[in-house]
């Protein structure tokens, strides 16, 4: 939990260094400003699509009718490990295609600052470029929903 925080904690400084970097350039180079502005939308919509995916795994674990410290033999084991396994492959799913996601945009963003920067008609064919990056996450997001609409816990022993 706190290694969770920490990553947390860089994130947030990273994104917050990058919005501090972003606007020093602006003041020097202000076309290069709407360039870098579009990679950092995207790799924020990235990460919200694991956001949205942690409320659904999250939504799915549901609290057991007789609460007991130890669970009898006549409860569905077989069933809760298909549902852990469901929430971790759609979680890993997710998290892998942000990973990739990012990197990509972060690529084209780069490459979409650069050609700005020596050729101002090259935005636009770039910036399509990087959408189609973007748009693995939304695949990604996509295919951790229906991986993880199979997944229940049971709450309640079979009979």
């Amino acid at each position: 939990m706190v290694g969770t925080g920490v990553i947390a904690t860089c994130r947030i400084f990273k994104v917050i260094l990058r919005w501090i970097l972003m606007h020093f350039t602006a003041l020097f180079f202000p076309l290069i400003y709407y360039s870098l502005i579009s990679s950092v939308i995207f790799c924020e919509a990235t990460a919200i699509y694991g956001v949205i995916m942690a409320i659904i795994l999250a939504n799915k674990v549901k609290k057991p009718e007789s609460p007991a410290y130890f669970l009898d033999d006549a409860w569905d084991f077989p069933g809760y490990y298909y549902a852990g396994y469901g929430m971790f492959s759609s979680g890993l799913s997710v998290g892998l295609t942000n990973i990739a996601s990012g990197v990509s945009v972060g690529i084209a963003g780069s490459s979409c600052a650069i050609g700005d920067a020596q050729d101002p008609s090259l935005f636009v064919k770039v910036l399509i470029v990087e959408i189609f990056a973007s748009a693995l996450g939304i695949f990604g997001i996509i295919v951790g929903i229906i991986q993880s609409n199979s997944c229940s816990f049971p709450i309640a022993a079979l009979g």
